[in-house]
């Protein structure tokens, strides 16, 4: 598609031309124009900045989550340690958009309180633009908190420090003696009541920057960044390698050798691209409840880290639940995305059966991924991986334009107009695509539209237009009232 178009103005992507063409559109069919364009503004917005919210168990982080995002989302419970799977959420404060990863503190006896911490801390530190840290203010500043402290330094992100469980004037003076943690003001907060977040929140919003430190792609012919995501062990080291030409990470077929992200520059198809390996986690038994806790809070930082997420599923093995997540994942964060299927060439006929009938069933929601048989041992039909990453990546890039997108919705809905409900049939009168990487579409109509209608017009554009490779994301706004044009 070679109709992008990239303004540098403040209406996302559409030109100034588009835009007040746009416009009238709205204000003709009687919707306020200032819901619109704060529409526009929010489906228009590009790669986020990320919050991470970091502190030891049971200071309240996902407590504090729940108030930033206002509503329920992160599991709570008065026990440490029960945030699990879900991981990054988006936030909105005073008109700002971000990312928030929660770290709910995950307590692993065996490895010892510190380093589980430390561990977690880490993965999210990595991924941030910022930080916020929890500390508990009625028990005061503990060794664990000082051992965080170290790491924010060395990571030199900016950081607001939330003095939590302050409910009235008496806790001040507890906050005030967390100074000595040396990161600036403490912010009494009560995380539970809400008392003092705004303040923290507008503290944080000076702390993030406008977008994200890495902004994708504006070195023109940079290089890409590809994360390879997958549970342990189906063989993303040996990938990496294989691509790389040459030992660059270690493999071993212990699961989760790899400890830390890696991120590689690697010469593939004549083009440099740098790949963030992500690989498991070292798993025993009685560590595996953590051992996934961890990855999933590694793939989020990876995941926001790039632009497509190759996903790597061991084709020997059933599709499991945990692959359908990592999907989700890469999915929900907007991503490009490449399915790699591994270990093809051990595969009997009546395995690959099996597992056609396993794609069609379990990853129906990803059937535009584009898809790969590879080996990573033998180096197997690795040049196809080039061609799919790229197509995916074209995917998530291209942009329709406002007057052609319009002219496919009208013959849509004059050839399949949405089922009526309640004696009112609801029409879209008109559409927009604020936004790509991933494209994100708004969509005005004259009333609410099904789950399975947005189903049947995002297949429909991905016939009409392609977007082969990446997800897209479709908002629809209602107009309130016919009587208010302006």
């Amino acid at each position: 598609m070679n109709d992008q178009i990239h303004s540098g103005d403040e209406h996302g992507e559409l030109g100034d031309a588009e835009y007040a063409e746009f416009m009238e559109l709205a204000a003709q069919e009687g919707f306020d124009l200032e819901e619109v364009e704060g529409d526009l503004a929010a489906a228009g917005h590009g790669p986020l900045p990320v919050l991470a919210v970091v502190g030891r168990p049971n200071v309240g982080k996902s407590t504090l989550v729940n108030r930033i995002i206002g509503r329920r989302e992160a599991v709570v419970e008065d026990r440490p340690g029960v945030t699990r799977d879900r991981v990054t959420y988006e936030a909105e404060w005073a008109g700002r958009r971000f990312k928030l990863v929660d770290t709910g503190g995950w307590e692993q006896d065996v490895l010892g309180i510190d380093a589980s911490v430390a561990a977690q801390a880490e993965f999210a530190i990595e991924a941030a633009d910022a930080v916020v840290f929890v500390v508990d203010a009625q028990v005061g500043a503990t060794d664990t908190d000082e051992a965080v402290v170290k790491l924010l330094r060395r990571a030199g992100k900016p950081v607001v420090l939330c003095a939590n469980k302050v409910d009235g004037p008496s806790g001040e003076a507890d906050a005030a003696m967390l100074w000595s943690l040396g990161l600036g003001e403490p912010h009494p907060v009560s995380a539970l009541h809400g008392r003092g977040t705004g303040d923290m929140l507008d503290e944080v919003l000076e702390a993030l920057p406008d977008a994200p430190a890495q902004s994708f792609g504006q070195a023109v012919g940079g290089p890409r960044r590809i994360a390879l995501i997958g549970r342990p062990n189906v063989g993303k080291s040996s990938l990496l390698n294989k691509v790389a030409g040459e030992t660059r990470v270690v493999v071993d077929e212990l699961a989760g050798t790899t400890r830390d992200p890696v991120d590689e520059m690697i010469e593939l198809g004549g083009r440099a691209w740098k790949f963030v390996d992500t690989a498991g986690i070292r798993r025993r038994v009685h560590l595996q409840e953590g051992a996934d806790y961890y990855a999933s809070l590694r793939t989020a930082a990876a995941v926001e880290k790039a632009e497509l997420a190759v996903v790597l599923i061991d084709a020997s093995e059933t599709i499991s639940v945990q692959d359908q997540r990592i999907i989700t994942m890469a999915v929900e964060a907007g991503r490009a995305l490449v399915i790699a299927y591994n270990k093809w060439d051990t595969l009997d006929e009546e395995r690959r059966y099996y597992l056609e009938r396993e794609i069609e069933t379990e990853l129906v929601q990803v059937q535009w991924a584009p898809r790969v048989n590879v080996s990573a041992r033998t180096g197997r039909h690795m040049e196809k991986l080039v061609p799919a990453i790229e197509t995916a990546l074209s995917g998530w890039e291209t942009r329709i334009p406002t007057g052609r997108l319009n002219s496919f919705l009208g013959e849509l809905v004059a050839a399949h107009p949405h089922p009526i409900r309640g004696g009112k049939q609801p029409r879209i009168l008109f559409g927009t695509q604020a936004g790509t990487k991933p494209p994100r579409f708004v969509l005005f109509a004259s009333g609410f539209l099904e789950a399975g209608y947005r189903r049947f017009i995002e297949r429909r554009l991905r016939e009409e237009f392609g977007f082969e490779g990446t997800p897209i994301q479709i908002s629809v706004r209602v107009r309130e009232k016919r009587g208010r044009k302006k």
